[in-house]
């Protein structure tokens, strides 16, 4: 097959620019079987710094019991160039987390909150109002020393345990994140379930009450094939930061039904050919993805990486 770009053809009502929040390094290795090498780990975000991505999540400060794939947090850093890990953002579950990450000169960090309270009971071992007020003094003493926070809220469409999500009740859990300092909310389908119509109106509840897009990100699963359609239908509504995994790796290790995020290649394809602006090169980025599957040993579900399969694999 000959590889090329997609023709820019530009839509109305559609953003000049979007950031690509790159999530493979630390949604996507963790539903990996077994650990990846920390000196690999390193190399994938040094590639994916140099293809262009500018927010790239790069580890997880928990427990090793929970997630042990990412149980080398403090190694991986030590490998980061400084300027990386000023950039890079990390997931922290609660104070000790964020201690240890700003330890290591992180300056961006996330939170990982739930919109059920089946998944908050699976995920964090709390409910909802246990895990918020967790996360409350994390996100202060995390903004008191200078870093950003970001805020992950999950189930926002579907649930294994409780079926169908009520807009409400993400919003309800979404505004508490806010108002405790999260700068940026994403909003995550994680098992896949969301069509376009629902990304709609959870968007419009989110604007009713008093959070607009500028403070929203969206986090998509494509296990049903809906991930750029619903990314399409978020950036029709003016958000512009949309999650992705390089070479579509990763799941959730507390919810069996989900399957890889958005590949970011894929969504790539899709803003290049819409004329977005994202700073990325595609080309870099899909032989990243090959030199890393390479390691795991296993082709990446990325359709324009399996379209272009570009060789030599680097």
């Amino acid at each position: 097959m000959v590889r090329g770009l997609p023709q820019p053809v530009g839509m109305p009502e559609l953003p000049d620019r979007v950031t690509i929040h790159e999530v493979g390094p630390r949604d996507g290795l963790q539903n990996e079987p077994v650990a990846v090498p920390t000196d690999v780990k390193a190399e994938l975000i040094g590639r994916l710094v140099a293809a262009g991505l500018t927010s790239v999540e790069v580890a997880s400060f928990v427990h090793p019991a929970w997630v042990p794939q990412l149980a080398d947090a403090e190694q991986l850093m030590g490998l980061l160039p400084a300027s990386v890990v000023e950039q890079a953002t990390v997931l922290v579950p609660n104070r000790r987390g964020l201690e240890r990450a700003l330890a290591c000169g992180v300056r961006h960090v996330a939170v990982f909150a739930s919109a059920t309270e089946s998944f908050a009971a699976r995920n964090l071992n709390r409910s909802i109002d246990q895990s918020l007020a967790m996360f409350t003094p994390v996100v202060e003493e995390a903004r008191a020393a200078g870093a950003t926070v970001r805020g992950y809220l999950s189930m926002c469409f579907g649930d294994p345990w409780e079926g169908p999500v009520e807009p409400s009740a993400v919003v309800a859990v979404g505004r508490r994140l806010v108002d405790m300092g999260c700068g940026q909310l994403s909003l995550g389908d994680t098992i896949g379930v969301a069509t376009p119509g629902q990304v709609v109106e959870l968007l419009d509840a989110f604007a009713a009450a008093g959070v607009g897009v500028e403070h929203l990100a969206v986090h998509f699963h494509d296990t049903y094939g809906q991930a750029l359609a619903n990314t399409f239908a978020a950036l029709q509504h003016g958000v512009t930061t949309v999650d992705a995994s390089a070479g579509g790796l990763g799941g959730c290790p507390y919810a069996q039904s989900a399957t890889g995020n958005l590949a970011t290649e894929d969504l790539l394809w899709q803003l290049h050919g819409l004329g977005i602006a994202t700073g990325v090169d595609l080309d870099a980025l899909v032989a990243t993805s090959c030199w890393l599957a390479d390691h795991l040993g296993r082709s990446s579900p990325s359709r324009v990486v399996a379209a272009w399969r570009p060789a030599p694999v680097l």
